[in-house]
C-alpha cells in the first residue's frame, strides 16, 4: 500500500498512478518556498527539507524522479533563479584573459583582496565531505577568508599531499593548525574523517619533521547531537560496507545534505568565529578599501596613456 502524507494529502510517487496536478503545484510551492528563505541549497538539501515537511517519500526514486526533475524544470521555467541551486561538482578550465592592460588592472582592482590572517595566530581550515555542499559552504569560508577544501569522502594521497604542504607552509609562522571536517554520519564518512586526519599529520610531519606545532583536527558534522537537536532524517546503513558492523549507530545513517543549510553555515560559522582577531581582521580590511581605491584610479591612467605614472 502506498505511503500517505496527511500533512498535505499527497501520495507517494511510489503508487501506479502519476501526482495530480495540485498535488504537484504543493510540491512546486514547497520547494520555492524553501530555497526562497535560504539560499544557495544542494538539491539534496531540499529533498531532505521536502522530506520533514513529509510531502515526499524517503528514497532515491523520490529524489531523481520528484525532486531533480521538478526543480530542473522550475529553473527553466524561471521560476527558481539558478544561483539559488548550488552545485560545485562541474568545472570550466579557462585561461585568464583580458582586452588590455586597463582591463587587467580593472579587474586586478575589483577582486583585490588582503589576506586577513597574514599576522594570526592561528590557521584554520574547512574540510567537506560533498563537493557539491562547497557552494553552500563557500558562503561563509569566502568572506572569512578561510580555505575550503573538498574531500570526495576519502582524499586521494595526492590532494592530502599537497594541503599538507600548504600546511606546513604555515607552521613556519603559527604554532597552531585547526582542521574542521564536515561529513555523513555513516561507517564510511566517520572513516573517511579518521583517513584525512591521519593522512596530514602523516605528511606534514614529511615537510616539517618533529616541527613544535599543534595540529588540531575535529569533526563538526554530521554530530550524534545534531541528529538528535534537528530530527535529522536516519537511512539504513550500507549492508556492503565492511564498516557497518562496528559502527556505532546501527538504527541508521545520516547524509550531510540532511542538515539545512542555514544550520550547515552557522556550524561552519562558529567553527571559525574563535579564531578571528576582530580588530586585526577590520585593520587589514581597512588598507584594503584605501588600497582598492587606489588601485581603481589606474585603468582611467592607462587610458589616458600615462602608463604606471601612478606609481
Amino acid at each position: 500500500m502506498s505511503e500517505v502524507y496527511e500533512a498535505s494529502g499527497i501520495k507517494s510517487k511510489e503508487r501506479k498512478n502519476r501526482r495530480k496536478k495540485n498535488e504537484i503545484g504543493i510540491i512546486k510551492k514547497a520547494i520555492f518556498e524553501i530555497l526562497e528563505a535560504d539560499h544557495p541549497q544542494t538539491v539534496r538539501q531540499v529533498f531532505y527539507a521536502l522530506t520533514v515537511r513529509k510531502l515526499i517519500g524517503k528514497n532515491e526514486k523520490e529524489y531523481d524522479s520528484t525532486v531533480c526533475r521538478l526543480l530542473g524544470e522550475m529553473r527553466e521555467e524561471g521560476t527558481v533563479p539558478f544561483e539559488w541551486v548550488a552545485d560545485n561538482t562541474r568545472w570550466k578550465r579557462r585561461p585568464v584573459t583580458y582586452t588590455g592592460l586597463s582591463d587587467a588592472v580593472w579587474n586586478l582592482a575589483q577582486t583585490y583582496r588582503r589576506n586577513l590572517w597574514d599576522d594570526a595566530e592561528d590557521y584554520v581550515e574547512i574540510w567537506v565531505e560533498k563537493d557539491a555542499l562547497a557552494g553552500v559552504i563557500v558562503e561563509e569560508t569566502d568572506p572569512l577568508d578561510v580555505p575550503l577544501m573538498v574531500a570526495k569522502g576519502y582524499s586521494s594521497k595526492s590532494y592530502a599531499y599537497g594541503a599538507a604542504q600548504d600546511i606546513a607552509d604555515e607552521m613556519e609562522r603559527l604554532k597552531r593548525i585547526y582542521i574542521y571536517h564536515l561529513g555523513d554520519s555513516d561507517p564510511s564518512g566517520e572513516d573517511a574523517a579518521r583517513d584525512v586526519e591521519a593522512k596530514l599529520r602523516r605528511y606534514t610531519q614529511k615537510f616539517r619533521p618533529g616541527a613544535d606545532v599543534e595540529i588540531h583536527f575535529k569533526r563538526i558534522a554530521v554530530l550524534d547531537e545534531q541528529i538528535e537537536r534537528w530530527n535529522l532524517e536516519l537511512r539504513p546503513n550500507k549492508k556492503g560496507d565492511r564498516r557497518t558492523a562496528k559502527f556505532h549507530r546501527q538504527a541508521g545513517s545520516v547524509e550531510l545534505d540532511a542538515i539545512p543549510a542555514r544550520e550547515l553555515r552557522k556550524i561552519v560559522r562558529d567553527a571559525i568565529e574563535p579564531h578571528i582577531d576582530h580588530d586585526l581582521h577590520d585593520a587589514i580590511k581597512r588598507m584594503q578599501d584605501g588600497e582598492q581605491k587606489y588601485l581603481l584610479q589606474w585603468p582611467q591612467n592607462f587610458r589616458q596613456g600615462q602608463g604606471w605614472g601612478l606609481l
